[in-house]
């Protein structure tokens, strides 16, 4: 590797693991509990579809058409056997309502925060913000900029 790449790498965070999904070792951000491995957050993601579906009140059976699957082929994406496209997450989003952030939350909430309780905090700030009408949400990020313009000229965070 590059001194650039090591460099990148050592500002990033990222740990070297092995992955059985993939034939060469990857670079991945550590999460609380150790770095989840990939079929694990597929497993993550599955459940969270299960959740979203039937919050609707939906079947598999009765979601499955909707998407131009069979059943068969749906359920395979709830039980983490198969991959989930980002086209197939924004069908899915339109589909059954939900936020896209939901499934990456599931997922790996390491990326929103060190430590659970910050992760926890920032994603649930995020679902009210989506939330919030337009014009709310106009205010908020007003506010949200003079905090960081804020930060960022005091003298403290240089």
């Amino acid at each position: 590797m590059t001194a650039k790449t090591n460099d990148y790498i050592k500002r990033r965070g990222l740990v070297e693991t092995n992955d059985a999904e993939i034939d060469n070792p990857i670079f991945r951000a550590e999460g609380y509990e150790g770095t989840p491995a990939l079929g694990e957050m597929d497993n993550r993601i599955g459940e969270a579809l299960r959740v979203a579906r039937e919050r609707q009140g939906l079947t598999r059976p009765d979601l499955s058409p909707l998407l131009g699957l069979t059943t068969q082929v749906y359920g395979r994406y709830e039980r983490g056997e198969a991959k989930l496209h980002v086209t197939r997450l924004v069908h899915l989003c339109e589909i059954l309502g939900f936020s896209p952030l939901e499934l990456i939350f599931a997922a790996a909430p390491h990326l929103w925060g060190e430590a659970q309780e910050e992760a926890e905090t920032r994603y649930r700030l995020m679902r009210h913000v989506e939330q919030l009408p337009l014009e709310k949400t106009k205010l908020l990020l007003g506010v949200i900029e003079s905090f960081l313009a804020t930060e960022q000229s005091s003298p403290a965070s240089t």
